[in-house]
């Protein structure tokens, strides 16, 4: 654990000696600022026009502001990911530093872990100022605590899966824009795949729909942590990590 921190901190260091995580950090924010200030306003205005219309008293901040902020912000980690795992094999591979690497008194899976950790770090950061949100919510209002939480612990195991997915690429090539590129495209297929289920036979509907990677944020954005939902995200996470340490194993015999 002691190697895999000491790899971690560096490598979550150098996001900050360069214009990756500003940019990265300052893009996120701005755009979730936006669609927060906008669903807020939306939520208010379609209240207002229920308690004129003598409706009742509209939707809850649950189903208003929390469900779609969040989903919104797993579109927008869908983006951001490519940016912040790009480099993290790739510029070792180009600068050859990756052999060096290699040989230093670690092992491969602490050496993929810390560069997993680092980018993790880099996501906990930007997901840390997004808690401005729900205390605005409960200074303002009285929404439910459950699905915020549960929101927030599927953004982290969702941004986990892309993460693993970006370590990946970024070890199968040295060219940082094609690691991201692929990155992106496995997450949108991945984010994409259950619309297949309409047109697909009753067993691969099951199968494609359960590997659609949005199809299990649902519950979490329901206020609801389902065990089935936790140990996908994990396998996701684990299967990247160990395919990741095969094309490294592999390039080390090359």
């Amino acid at each position: 654990m002691k190697n895999i921190w000491i790899i971690a901190r560096k490598d979550f260091k150098t996001y900050f000696t360069s214009p990756i995580a500003y940019i990265v950090i300052a893009g996120f924010l701005g755009i979730m600022g936006w669609m927060f200030f906008f669903n807020l306003s939306h939520f208010n205005l379609q209240n207002l026009q229920y308690q004129q219309f003598g409706q009742g008293k509209g939707m809850s901040i649950s189903e208003g502001i929390i469900r779609p902020l969040y989903g919104n912000m797993n579109v927008i980690f869908l983006f951001m990911v490519p940016f912040i795992t790009m480099r993290l094999f790739a510029e070792e591979k180009k600068l050859h530093t990756l052999e060096l690497l290699m040989t230093s008194p670690v092992t491969l899976a602490e050496i993929i872990l810390g560069k997993f950790f680092s980018a993790y770090l880099l996501v906990c950061v930007m997901l840390a100022m997004t808690l401005t949100y729900p205390i605005v919510l409960f200074a303002t209002g009285n929404p439910d605590l459950g699905p915020i939480l549960t929101s927030y612990i599927g953004t982290l195991l969702l941004s986990g899966c892309y993460l693993s997915t970006g370590v990946l690429f970024s070890a199968v090539t040295e060219n940082q824009i094609v690691a991201g590129a692929l990155t992106f495209a496995a997450g949108l297929f991945f984010w994409l795949i259950s619309w297949a289920t309409q047109s697909a036979g009753p067993v691969w509907s099951d199968i494609l729909q359960y590997l659609s990677l949005i199809g299990h944020y649902n519950n979490f954005s329901q206020g609801i942590l389902n065990t089935s939902d936790i140990l996908y995200y994990l396998s996701f996470m684990g299967i990247g990590l160990f395919l990741t340490h095969r094309v490294l194993d592999s390039f080390r015999w090359r």
